[in-house]
């Protein structure tokens, strides 16, 4: 099985090139985008984002101190904005009294991740992309594109995240810049070619069929 995930990302790479994930110009970016992509498309989260940045609260101190008003008049095109608004504010105030990144960064994965999950708001998937992509942390992010690969290419007869999650990591090098390229480029194919309604003439993976 390792052969075969390590052939499923070199047909991406070949395909795709390098994706460069996480769009963001600061952790604190990555950590406010994990939370507004919930539930909805990357293009709305943008636009969110491009609110975010014109109110100057593209920052998790600036929405700690905010009031949640502005925020979800900014986080509209986000969508769920009453839920997001406070979610944010929640993880914003998390690392606030956390230390922020400084003092989060010298905790072990799972100690963190624990962390993490325990914020209301934060599920396993919002979680994971924090850890690999604000933290570089090796953990693979299991989201709707992903599960969809694994079932298509009958490659794991597990269902649930944690086991998916492992799946992965399991049987990759424990390496964040793969496990961060790989789920780009996961998401990449699937918005290209597996789809809900499939098509896999033109599709890199058509071969491992």
């Amino acid at each position: 099985m390792k052969e075969m995930l390590l052939k499923i990302f070199n047909l991406l790479l070949d395909r795709y090139g390098p994706q460069h994930w996480w769009p963001a110009k600061t952790k604190d970016e990555v950590v406010i985008g994990a939370i507004l992509t919930q539930n909805t498309a990357w293009t709305n989260v943008e636009k969110a984002i491009k609110n975010l940045t014109q109110k100057n609260l593209l920052s998790l101190n600036a929405i700690a101190a905010s009031n949640l008003q502005s925020i979800k008049e900014a986080i509209k095109p986000a969508g769920f904005f009453n839920q997001k608004s406070v979610y944010l504010k929640n993880i914003a105030e998390f690392f606030m009294q956390n230390g922020g990144f400084e003092q989060l960064s010298q905790l072990d994965t799972e100690t963190l991740r624990k962390q993490l999950l325990t914020i209301k708001g934060i599920g396993k998937e919002t979680a994971d992309s924090i850890l690999l992509y604000a933290f570089d942390r090796a953990v693979f992010v299991v989201d709707t594109y992903t599960k969809r690969l694994i079932l298509r290419h009958k490659l794991s007869g597990q269902s649930d995240y944690e086991n998916l999650r492992l799946f992965f990591e399991n049987n990759l090098p424990k390496d964040y810049r793969l496990f961060n390229e790989f789920h780009a480029l996961i998401v990449k194919n699937a918005k290209e070619f597996c789809r809900k309604k499939p098509l896999c003439d033109n599709c890199p993976l058509k071969e491992i069929l």
